[in-house]
Formats: C-alpha cells, structure tokens, sequence
C-alpha cells in the first residue's frame, strides 16, 4: 500500500513539473511573438484599429499555444506524409512546412487579429520553434525523467523500457564508425584537443588499436568485411567483371546489394547485426532487423521497408527540422567561403570544390550526421542489442580539402561532439551500453595524377596501347560515398529507377578491343573486355608491347599486378624489375609500402575478379603522399600511408582485440573481433554462423526468418 501511495505521489509531481514546463514554454512563446510583433512590419496581432496590450497579449497567447498544438500533432503527420521526400528535401522544407502552421495558427485566432506575410511566417515560425525548443531543453536539464522523455520524443520512443523487461541489464554495444578517420589522424586530433571525448575516453582505460585494411582501402571492401565477415572478390572500389560484363561500383544500391548477398551466400551467416540489430547510414545492413540509410536496402521498396525511418524519427520534431535547415545552409556557405579562401591563397593540392559540391557535402556534415546520430539515440533508448552507424563526414571533406587541416579539423571537433551526445543518451537508455568506435580505412594526401603530371591513367594506358589520347581529358569521377547517396536518395523520392548504367555505361570503351580503366583512389585497374579470361603478361606483350613498361617506369607509378603464364603472377616495378607473387615479400617494390604489403597483394591476386593490370601509385613515405587516380587530394583505396591504418577503440570492459605483440590485420579479422565482443557483452544468444540461413531473391540478405526490413 505505501508503494502505491508513494508511487501515485511520484506521479502527480511528475505531471505538475510537466505541466509547470508547458506554462513556462508557453509564456516564453508568447513573449517571442510579442516581440517579433513590434519587430516585423508585416507581422501583426492586433486588429486594424488597435488594441489595448492586455488584448494583444491575449492574442499572442492564443497564437503561441495554436501554434504548439499544431507543432504537437499535426507536424508528425506532415513528416509521416513526406517520409519518401529525400531527407535534403525534408530538411529545407521544414521551414516553409512551419510557416504553413503559423498561418494556420494566426487564422484560428478569434476576429482576426493576427496577420503575417508567407515570407515573414517563415522566420517566425523558424524563430519560434527554436525558441520553444531552447526553452523546453532548459528547464529539463536538471530533472533526469524530463531529458529521459525529449531524447525519446525525438527519436520516436514514446516511453522508457520497463525494468522487468530486462531483468538482467545485459551491456548493449554500440560501434561508431568514423569514416575515414586514420589512427595517425585519430591521435593527433586527441594531442590537439580537437576530440576532448575521445581524450577522456583513452584517459579512463580504453583501448586504440591500429589496423591494416586489405590492398583495397575503401568503405565497400572494409565494412562488407567487417559487417559481413567476408570481403572475399572485392579487388576495389568499382571494377569490371568479364563474366557479366558490367562494372560494379560498391556504393550504388545494385552493387551494394550483390555484394551483400555474395557475403552472405559465401559465409551461410546473416550479418554482425542479425540478433536485434540496427544499421545506420551503412553501404550494408550487416543483417539488421532496423535499418535507416542503409545503401543496400535503399532501392527495395514495400511495407517492411525501412530505410528512411530515420528521416521521420529525427524531423518528426519541427526544431529538429529548422535547426538541420539553418545548419545545412550554414555549412554550404561555409564550404564557399573555405573554398574561396583555398584559391585565393593558391593553396596547392587543389581540387574543384565548385558545382554541386557545397551541397554534397552539406548532405554528408550536417543532414546525414543528424539523422543517423538521431537514430542511434533512438536504437539506445529502445534498449537493442547492437547498432553499427556510420558517420561519413570527415571522409567527403578530406577527399576535396585533404586530410588535414582547418576544414578537417572542424569537422573532428563536430564528431566528437556527437559522440559525447551518443554517450549522454546512453546513460539515459533502459541497459547500459559499451560504445566502441572504429574506422574502415584512413586518408593518404597528395596531389592528383593528373595534377602532377598532365594526364590521367586513362590517357596513360592509351597511350601505352597505341591509340589516340583526346586533348582534352574528362575528369574522373569521384568515389565519394555521400554524393552517390543523395543522387540514388533523390532519385528513389521521386519514383524513378536508379541509373545503374551510370558508371557502366560511362565507363566502358566504345569499341571492345580498347582496355576498361577504373579508378579507385590510388588504385587503378585495366582490363580488356573482348579477352573473356584474365590476360596474362605475356599476352598483353604481345598485343601492345610498350603497355606494361609505359606503367611500370612511370614515376607516378608505385608497381603492377599481373598475371603470368610462366610464373603465375608477377609484380612489376619500375626498371624492370620482376617478382613472381609466389615469391613476393614487404621487400622490392613493395619496400616502401610497408608490413603487410605482400600479404594484401598477394590475396587480391587470388580474387576472380581481379584486373588484368592493378596498378598502384607511388608512395613517398618521407612526406606521406600518394597520387589518387580520381579527383581527389585526401585520397584511399590502395597501398600507400595513412589509408591502410584505420583504428579501433574500445572501452576497457571488452577483451583486448587481439593478443599482445600481434596486428589486428583485415577487415574480416576485425569482424571475428566485434562478434567476439557482442558474445562478451550478451552471451551465446548472438550466432558465431547460421547455416539455416536462406538468402532472399532480391540478394538483401536474409529472408524474413531473421534478416534485413527491406
């Protein structure tokens, strides 16, 4: 009885607090109003003949609280309508959507009293919600079970998880991924104060662990390996297959689902997240029953579909919906002042940052960092197992400004302060988590093959077979991840197919006997399409003599991969130097590389699909710089500094990644780590394979028995 007495009191001073906090947010709108009345000509809340300020003050009050309510309930039904509206395209109408609502609310006040232009209701409206939103996050910072409801309001909860519905409190883990973030960047953003969370982190006890990636250093072969298990056949970041006759391209929702359900098929398991498992702003869904930008489900529509939840979770709050408007406009013009400044200081390495790049990298910093932020805050509250997120930001910067400096720099500080959010949350969810963050790969800067040296690979390789190379040279197509991902997200918005013969079509010689060349960052890839099997040295010698010492003397040039039908395959090195694969080691042409070099080689040699010619950039270890074949001065995708050591840092609750004196090598190895660590975290509920496992048609990954909402 007195439990229930005291839990009724409990209750009844829970809801005066709450109703205390809608007074206060409501005078303090009511006063925004009044102000924002004296200040804006064409804002009025008086009638014609004017009113006394007792009955302005009423009208403010009316309009304020209107204004509230419509927030309140018709704002999430506005954004449930325009859920298949590309996230850009949801963010910026936020604004005009809340003008909309203001016009509303003026026009239910009584006599007509409240008057505004469209233009004007768009700046109050913005200046209110931010208001109200400010106001609202105040008052609650000092009452856990306030903070605890807005976090789950804006990530779509609507109420904590009881206790007795975990009884046994097991850890839920949490893996942020910081795209593109090297070890080396890492530790110096740390010893600069850029990532004080970070900092503190490594004070309390946890662990930074380096890695090497695979010869392909990029976010398609490292996060298929990692949450896959297998990034077996992945020889780069796009590639041609002779057998299908098609390139694929790791980031475009065709190539993202093929590679995901070669995973699965290879490994006969559905993911690292199969057992309650979310994924967030991933090429891959790693299994997950709860997905939200996730490139490989992103072209499969239906009811179970659940790929832009994230958009609703995260503007289902109009605050949250100016706020990423003001802050995408902000960073686009940020962007156009830093790339202004790049020029008229003659900053060299330097790449076009014009055209729709502003935006493009507005997308990745501000928009797709919220939503997934946002929706990792919701999977913590809602108590899952595991969430894998990646954050793509620091990646699409480095690439056009490099990967240090002041615009990198910014962009450290912003991820940090995500993360510090992600931890706050995290002691408000229903189980206590253990957050391991981790990268794919690193950046290597330096400036563009075709900057140092006139041409590009492509001109190179023609040259080399003796056909003609065009005087003016189109410029190679970038890599970035979130620019493909807002063209694919705008088009799916608007009903219209993905082009997925973009980059084939683009690609591909016009006549079949001309050589294919691909690029993915300093990585490059030749092959000839008419030759149905891989063609050896021996065979390219003889159709075009001058090709394979053309690319091996070149000083921008690192070394060559080829097949040999005496020695099975070869590297090849500048002043004609040779070593079969059989016999390769980190010496030679590879010396410069570094450990590991042979290994990731001499594993890529053995994919079905690899080139007839892989073709490495030089590498300068003395200054760290590579030559990316692609427009790009932050570059990855091969051998080559900075990109090869990604890095892994885990609490100290969590066993060590790997034995003492030994490397964490491969993203498959890192898979076998963070499996290790959910079987630490929550038990043998999380499955080491699932044979049982049936791969659906649509190559998505597992079927409805335990797979992917697609």
């Amino acid at each position: 009885m007195g439990d229930g007495r005291w839990g009724g009191a409990d209750r009844w001073r829970s809801a005066g607090r709450a109703l205390g906090r809608v007074a206060v947010v409501w005078a303090v709108s009511t006063l925004t109003l009044l102000i924002l009345a004296g200040l804006l000509p064409d804002f009025e809340l008086q009638s014609p003949g004017g009113d006394t300020f007792t009955r302005t003050a009423l009208t403010a009050a009316a309009a304020a609280g209107a204004f509230g309510l419509l927030g309140a309930l018709v704002w999430p039904l506005i954004v449930r309508a325009l859920l298949l509206v590309p996230a850009l395209v949801l963010g910026l109408l936020g604004f005009f959507l809340n003008g909309s609502l203001l016009l509303v609310a003026l026009w239910l006040i009584p006599d007509g009293r409240g008057a505004a232009d469209p233009e004007t209701a768009v700046a109050v409206a913005a200046v209110m919600s931010a208001v109200a939103s400010a106001t609202s996050t105040a008052l609650a910072v000092r009452d856990d079970d306030a903070y605890r409801r807005r976090l789950y309001r804006l990530t779509g909860r609507t109420r904590p998880r009881a206790p007795g519905d975990a009884p046994e409190q097991v850890p839920g883990t949490v893996f942020l991924q910081l795209d593109g973030v090297g070890h080396h960047v890492l530790r110096g953003a740390v010893a600069d104060g850029l990532m004080p969370t970070v900092a503190g982190w490594l004070d309390a006890g946890h662990r930074l662990t380096p890695w090497h990636t695979d010869w392909s250093s990029q976010t398609g072969a490292s996060q298929l390996g990692i949450l896959h298990g297998s990034n077996e056949d992945v020889p780069a970041f796009r590639w041609y297959e002779k057998d299908t006759g098609r390139v694929m391209v790791s980031n475009r929702p065709a190539g993202a689902v093929e590679l995901q359900r070669r995973a699965v098929r290879r490994t006969g398991d559905g993911g690292l997240l199969t057992c309650d498992g979310a994924s967030r702003g991933n090429l891959f869904s790693g299994g997950a029953d709860q997905v939200a930008l996730v490139l490989s489900v992103a072209a499969r529509r239906g009811r179970r579909n659940r790929s832009r939840a994230g958009y609703f979770a995260y503007f289902s709050d109009p605050a949250n919906a100016v706020r990423t408007a003001g802050s995408f406009v902000a960073e686009c013009v940020r962007e156009v002042f830093q790339s202004v400044r790049a020029l008229l200081r003659r900053e060299t390495p330097r790449v076009s940052r014009g055209g729709t790049y502003p935006f493009v990298r507005a997308f990745a910093t501000v928009l797709e960092r919220d939503v997934v932020v946002s929706a990792v805050m919701g999977d913590m509250l809602a108590g899952r197992t595991a969430v894998y997120a990646d954050l793509v930001a620091y990646d699409e910067v480095a690439h056009h400004s490099g990967p240090h400096g002041r615009d990198t720099d910014q962009v450290l500080r912003r991820l940090d302060r995500s993360i510090a959010l992600i931890a706050t949350v995290a002691e408000h969810a229903p189980r206590p988590y253990r957050i391991v963050l981790l990268s794919d790969h690193g950046q290597s800067p330096g400036e563009t093959f075709e900057g140092a040296y006139g041409l590009t690979l492509k001109d190179l390789v023609r040259a080399g077979c003796g056909l003609p190379v065009p005087r003016r040279v189109r410029r190679t197509r970038s890599g970035s991840e979130a620019r493909d991902a807002a063209r694919d997200a705008l088009r799916l918005a608007l009903h219209r197919p993905v082009d997925e013969t973009d980059d084939t079509e683009r690609e591909l010689p016009a006549r079949p006997s001309e050589p294919v060349v691909l690029a993915s960052g300093n990585l490059g890839l030749v092959s000839f399409p008419d030759v149905p099997h891989r063609m050896t040295r021996e065979e390219i010698d003889r159709r075009h003599p001058a090709l394979l010492g053309t690319l091996a003397n070149h000083p921008g040039v690192g070394f060559l991969l080829v097949a040999s039908a005496e020695h099975g395959s070869v590297v090849l090195g500048r002043d004609g130097v040779e070593v079969p694969v059989a016999a390769l080691d980190d010496g030679g042409p590879l010396a410069v590389f570094g450990p590991g070099a042979a290994r990731a080689v001499r594993r890529t040699d053995g994919f079905p699909h690899v080139a007839d010619i892989m073709v490495n950039s030089m590498y300068d270890p003395a200054t760290g710089t590579v030559h990316a074949f692609e427009e790009q001065i932050g570059s990855h995708g091969g051998l080559g500094g900075e990109q090869s050591r990604p890095f892994l840092l885990s609490p100290p609750e969590l066993s060590p990644p790997v034995a003492e004196g030994e490397e964490l090598i491969g993203a498959e190895q890192v898979h076998r780590v963070l499996r290790r660590w959910l079987r630490e975290c929550s038990g043998p509920q999380v499955p080491v394979s699932l044979p049982q496992v049936r791969v659906s048609p649509s190559g998505g990954g597992p079927d409805a028995s335990g797979g992917a909402d697609g």
